[in-house]
């Protein structure tokens, strides 16, 4: 019986990969594989592919491994993967597809993936996002797109995520973020933008994150802040990271720290470590250091024209008074040259 059972186990096993756990857990993880296996337990939850040579994903590759509820794919050199390709995986809770070449996801990449928790997406050529990829991950808690090329984010692109809790989109090309990307992820808690190239922000974009808890934007282009920009955040508690931007260290700047810290739900975790990298007087200098400073000279500057302009004021009021003097002497004078001239009119 033992004999048996263990040819059978050999008989469903592909050639290259190890079978584990009641034929529950088949490895095959650098078996240079250039496409799928076709002998894979029908009981397999945890298929590992990682680290071969599979380029294409073909429609319904799964159909026989309805029970799959991790499916490993990292490292390969995907760059297909057909409309329905996971269809019959109903039952899947973690797709991993990092480090690979997907330039595009197509509208029926999703399909069959209603129930997925886990999608890992880095590392690979993905350049927009838009609503069509994404239509059936309604039960997706944690998508992570770290270290693509993406430099556009269509609106609305994660409209059927309201269960998302973890966004990475750290290590991209985003330049800008524009009200309505994040418009239906009331339940997200992290939010990783870290290393792109945001030198903007939209005043609302942050709006409808009613559950953030963490957001990093360190490491990109940010200059300055608007203070309505985080003002909109409504979540309690709320750590914001900063570091690494290049911040013009001036007057408003200082002001709108000021306002943001006094915010109680907000909390800027890296404020001390905050650099200036503008003016060159203050580049290198950290943003801590010189904060109580930045508003002096804009301060003296008002005072001076403050002063000047009294200066100016007082000097057209004595001005003036000295030329009201001055008429009603003269006008003294010509009465009494006047009176001086009917005098001798009179004699």
């Amino acid at each position: 019986m033992t004999d048996a059972a263990s040819r059978s186990r050999s008989n469903w096993c592909e050639v290259g990969c190890e079978c584990r756990g009641e034929l529950r857990y088949t490895i095959c993880s650098q078996a240079l594989f250039l496409q799928l296996p076709s002998r894979v337990p029908p009981s397999t939850e945890l298929l590992d592919l990682s680290n071969n040579r599979i380029s294409v994903i073909p429609n319904h590759s799964f159909s026989k491994k309805r029970k799959l509820r991790v499916l490993l794919l990292q490292r390969n050199n995907i760059s297909v993967v057909e409309d329905g390709a996971f269809a019959e995986l109903e039952f899947l809770q973690k797709l991993d597809l990092s480090w690979n070449q997907l330039s595009t996801l197509t509208g029926g990449f999703s399909i069959g993936l209603a129930l997925l928790r886990e999608l890992q997406l880095a590392h690979n050529r993905l350049t927009s996002l838009d609503g069509q990829s994404f239509t059936h991950l309604d039960g997706l808690q944690r998508l992570n797109l770290t270290g693509n090329a993406i430099h556009t984010i269509q609106v609305r692109p994660f409209y059927s995520m309201s269960t998302l809790r973890q966004l990475h989109l750290e290590d991209n090309q985003l330049t800008s973020l524009r009200n309505g990307i994040f418009s239906m992820l009331r339940s997200l808690e992290i939010l990783n933008l870290a290393g792109n190239r945001i030198s903007e922000m939209e005043l609302g974009i942050f709006k409808p994150l009613t559950s953030m808890t963490l957001l990093n934007l360190a490491n990109n282009q940010l200059s300055t802040l608007h203070y309505k920009t985080f003002l909109s955040i409504h979540s309690y508690g709320t750590h914001i990271l900063l570091e690494g931007n290049p911040w013009i260290c001036d007057c408003e700047l200082q002001r709108v720290f000021r306002k943001l810290q006094s915010i109680q739900r907000i909390f800027l975790d890296d404020y001390y470590n905050l650099t200036c990298k503008a003016p060159p007087a203050l580049h290198d200098f950290q943003l801590i250091e010189v904060d109580n400073q930045l508003c002096i000279a804009e301060t003296v500057t008002v005072l001076i024209i403050t002063i000047t302009v009294m200066i100016t004021v007082m000097a057209a009021i004595l001005m003036g008074e000295r030329k009201r003097k001055r008429k009603k002497k003269e006008k003294e004078k010509h009465w009494m040259q006047q009176g001086d001239i009917s005098d001798e009119s009179d004699y």
